[in-house]
């Protein structure tokens, strides 16, 4: 109707079809936006998201379009970046703290070679049980670098101990590690034990908590089996190393102080 009051049909100015249109209008930064939303079930969100992300990649998009993960694709790849932070700092403040309690540079990265070893049984008891690497469970990556440190530096400590007291290198790493053996077997059995009940768990809320318990297990049943043989190795390699250069500097030392006292001749 006009301001006369006349009727005016719609097809006078218009024509008139059935189709499909937006329910809403969306902007995202003052841009035009469309938002597709999706539940995962039965599958991780992760692994989900990269499917999606490949099959985009394949597509032929027109100019201008740009495509972005929001949700929980968002939030996680957050969440991933700040631990992976957390996990490289604890890395590095645990070095620093040994490298001022020993007083060098060469014992502290021998006991971090306890560290992989734990990520090995870590990675392993996810797949054995079938856990996806979540949030929590690099939580418990994290955790892991201060508990699996603890077996490398019984050994390291005790083979000092002897070295101390007069045995030679070898023999000091073979009977270092053999006395240090049972506790190392009695605390990492203690832990592994008060896991399993977390493991287990199938509450309300018990999906985060498997993940994380299993990587303790996991961890640290394999720094347990494996700390013995690799710390060792590692500690002979590097009192080794430290010998040759000891040697060379000195046989350096004294070729300088040769040569010193023929000029003052």
């Amino acid at each position: 109707m006009n301001n006369k009051g006349e009727l005016i049909r719609l097809s006078q100015f218009a024509t008139i079809k059935e189709s499909t249109g937006t329910s809403r209008l969306e902007r995202k930064d003052k841009i035009p936006a469309l938002t597709i939303e999706s539940f995962v079930v039965g599958r991780a969100v992760g692994t989900v998201g990269a499917d999606i992300e490949t099959a985009i990649a394949e597509l032929d998009m027109p100019a201008g379009i740009t495509v972005s993960s929001g949700g929980d694709l968002e939030s996680q790849a957050e969440a991933f970046g700040s631990l992976g932070t957390a996990l490289i700092t604890s890395l590095l403040l645990v070095y620093l703290i040994m490298v001022a309690l020993y007083d060098s540079w060469i014992q502290p990265f021998v006991v971090m070679f306890s560290i992989p070893v734990a990520l090995i049984g870590a990675l392993l008891a996810l797949a054995m049980s079938m856990q996806n690497l979540s949030i929590f469970s690099i939580l418990g990556i994290i955790m892991l670098v201060g508990l699996v440190v603890k077996n490398a530096i019984l050994i390291v400590d005790f083979v000092n101990q002897l070295k101390r007291d007069g045995m030679e290198s070898r023999e000091a790493i073979i009977e270092g590690t053999m006395e240090r053996f049972r506790p190392i077997l009695m605390t990492t059995i203690a832990m592994v034990i008060a896991m399993i009940p977390i493991a287990i768990a199938s509450g309300a809320g018990s999906e985060w908590k498997n993940g994380l318990a299993w990587v303790l297990i996991g961890g640290l049943t394999s720094s347990m089996i494996l700390t013995l043989i690799i710390v060792p190795i590692a500690y002979l390699v590097a009192d080794r190393m430290t010998e040759k250069f000891e040697i060379w500097r000195g046989k350096n030392k004294n070729s300088i102080n040769e040569n010193e006292l023929e000029l003052a001749e």
